[in-house]
């Protein structure tokens, strides 16, 4: 029997079909680009994570490999020292763990080994001038002295907040004090050119004092966060 294409039932099972084939071809690309996108932002958090130990400019095709390679556990825990999670595998636990979700009752923190010594990575999160900053300081096994430190941000001002992404600004963190003897925060970011205690302040940017204040700030809620586990934690 011919098919009536002129009919009414024709259009409606014609358009129902129509938009059951687009309806899926939307969600499978969604679907791709959003996996893809899944896995950038893992490869990206990696590399942030090893360019706080100092290890940079590692290619994406190595960065799953050196990961596994230095870190050993990524914990989640509190400000009051206790583990919620032992990070065992890697990147299951303190890894999962969000920004936008970091609080100081789940904080993420990588246990790693750099040539065979303790490294402690701190994540933290902040706010700029203009939007959000966050970083990850590395220390070492003494828990008190800084090891590398790496800072990034949602939209600074270019050439100047901006900044605080370079390598050379990130590099005079290291072999800063954090934490004193007794276990005050000494760390501090201070105004550009006006560092006189070379043990545990670090020059801020030169016209991005909102951005530096920022990242000052940042340093001083988190280190307080962290505080009780690296004191009281024989990891």
């Amino acid at each position: 029997m011919k098919l009536n294409t002129n009919s009414n039932t024709y259009t409606i099972v014609y358009s129902i079909v129509v938009v059951v084939i687009v309806a899926f071809l939307l969600a499978f690309c969604y679907s791709a680009l959003k996996s893809r996108s899944e896995a950038n932002e893992r490869i990206d958090k990696k590399q942030q994570i090893l360019a706080a130990l100092n290890i940079r400019n590692v290619s994406k095709e190595q960065v799953e490999e050196k990961y596994k390679e230095v870190v050993v556990a990524d914990e989640i825990i509190t400000s009051q020292g206790n583990i919620l999670k032992d990070g065992a595998q890697k990147d299951k636990d303190g890894f999962t763990v969000s920004r936008k979700d970091m609080s100081k009752d789940n904080l993420p923190i990588y246990i790693c080994k750099v040539n065979g010594e303790t490294k402690y990575v701190l994540p933290m999160i902040g706010k700029g001038l203009w939007g959000p900053i966050w970083g990850f300081i590395a220390l070492n096994k003494d828990k008190k002295t800084v090891f590398g430190a790496y800072f990034d941000h949602e939209s600074e001002t270019a050439g100047l907040g901006s900044r605080i992404k370079d390598e050379d600004f990130q590099n005079t963190f290291q072999k800063k004090q954090a934490y004193s003897d007794n276990g005050e925060i000494t760390l501090q970011v201070v105004k550009a050119g006006t560092a006189s205690d070379k043990t545990t302040q670090c020059d801020g940017i030169t016209g991005a004092t909102l951005t530096t204040n920022g990242v000052e700030n940042m340093i001083k809620e988190y280190l307080g966060f962290y505080k009780a586990f690296l004191q009281n934690n024989d990891k």
